[in-house]
C-alpha cells in the first residue's frame, strides 16, 4: 500500500511514462498514416507519355523527335503576338476583339 501511494506521487510516473508513450506512439501512429498518404499517390498518379519520357531515359529521345516533326510542319515565321486579357477587362469580349483584327 505504501508503495502504491509513492508510485502515485511520483512526478515522473505521472507525467513522464504518460508524455514518452504520447511521443513514441505518435510518430509510430504518423507512420503509418503517412504510408497509406504515400500508396494513396502512387495509385492515382498517372503519367502522360511526355512527363514518362523524361523520367525515363530510354524514351526521352523518342518524344524529342516527335517534337521536332511536329515544330517542323509549323511555320513559325508568320506568327502574330495577342495579348492576353487584362483583370478588369472581359475576357470573352476582349478574345473576340482580338481575333476580329
Amino acid at each position: 500500500m505504501f508503495n502504491l501511494k509513492a508510485l502515485q506521487r511520483n512526478k515522473t510516473l505521472k507525467y513522464g511514462v504518460p508524455m514518452l508513450l504520447l511521443v513514441v506512439g505518435g510518430s509510430f501512429g504518423l507512420r503509418e498514416f503517412t504510408q497509406i498518404r504515400y500508396d494513396a499517390q502512387k495509385i492515382r498518379k498517372k503519367l502522360d507519355p511526355s512527363l514518362e519520357a523524361r523520367v525515363n531515359v530510354q524514351n526521352q529521345a523518342v518524344v524529342l523527335e516527335e517534337q521536332y516533326e511536329k515544330l517542323k510542319e509549323k511555320n513559325l515565321d508568320d506568327w502574330k503576338n495577342i495579348r492576353g486579357p487584362r483583370p478588369w477587362e472581359d475576357s470573352r469580349q476582349y478574345q473576340e476583339q482580338q481575333r476580329s483584327r
